[in-house]
């Protein structure tokens, strides 16, 4: 009998473009190597320039998806996005309780690329409260930390940290890594840090492609957790899902009127 690929769980929410959400979830994880279990936790109606609304999907639905895929399969990873509701935050992490050893790579979707919003208050201060202390690595782009850690000391919000500084404040919540990424930072290149509690692992820099990206942050949190899936060390991990990350956005395509869409199957175009 073939032994089957790891399984990775997501819950996220539809993104009916393929360029971001659960769907590009599924794509990335299936092109590193695993098996995408999926759990979508909200609808939404968008195209690639943005989100014109969402419908979440009762917490209740995403509780029963859940635990029937967990009662039938041996899940390796967790990889979550969009939550879509402050009730679906509290039972995700009822989920998360009940199965301590699963590794969790959390991609703290907070606003679409054209700046949507998609969590009010009362969702981030959830997820930090709910879902940072099962939370084996985070990766948040530089804007989502700063939001993430103005809710959290609200009596310094606005205050300017170092990047450094903002996750630090993120693992000191309850995480026990931030991958931090500097896309929306004026650098020449892309920079992207790893920490845990030990502070700064390793600075990963890359060419700073040209256009704008719908979905890059769902593929690298994907990347991440097919990779732990495989069983590589996290920061091994991290570096690896980058490098995919990075080619797929080097051969992404537009294929509507709004942002480019990462190509999950470069590799497949290049005959590789």
């Amino acid at each position: 009998m073939q032994l089957s690929p790891p399984n990775v769980l997501t819950i996220a929410a539809s993104d009916p473009t393929g360029g971001a959400g659960i769907q590009a979830d599924i794509m990335t994880i299936a092109s590193c190597g695993c098996h995408a279990l999926s759990i979508i936790t909200a609808l939404t109606v968008q195209d690639t320039r943005g989100i014109e609304s969402m419908r979440p999907i009762e917490a209740g639905w995403v509780e029963a998806q859940a635990r029937a895929l967990l009662a039938d399969m041996a899940v390796s990873v967790f990889k979550i996005g969009l939550t879509g509701s402050l009730e679906n935050i509290e039972v995700i992490a009822g989920i998360l309780s009940d199965y301590p050893d699963i590794p969790v790579v959390l991609d703290p979707v907070l606003a679409s690329g054209r700046g949507d919003a998609l969590a009010d208050e009362d969702m981030i201060s959830a997820l930090i409260k709910w879902l940072l202390p099962f939370t084996d690595i985070l990766t948040p782009n530089s804007l989502e930390a700063r939001k993430l850690i103005d809710q959290s000391f609200k009596e310094n919000s606005g205050t300017e940290w170092s990047l450094a500084e903002y996750a630090e404040r993120l693992i000191a919540l309850g995480c026990d890594h931030v991958l931090l990424t500097g896309t929306h930072e004026d650098t020449p290149q892309v920079v992207n840090d790893l920490y845990s509690k030990d502070g700064l692992l390793c600075s990963d820099r890359w060419e700073r492609l040209p256009d704008s990206y719908h979905g890059s942050g769902c593929t690298l949190a994907s990347a991440v957790a097919a990779h732990l899936a495989h069983g590589l060390p996290i920061s091994d991990a991290v570096h690896e899902a980058q490098n995919y990350t990075w080619q797929t956005l080097k051969a992404g395509f537009r294929a509507g009127r709004g942002q480019f869409i990462p190509n999950r199957f470069f590799r497949s175009r290049h005959g590789e």
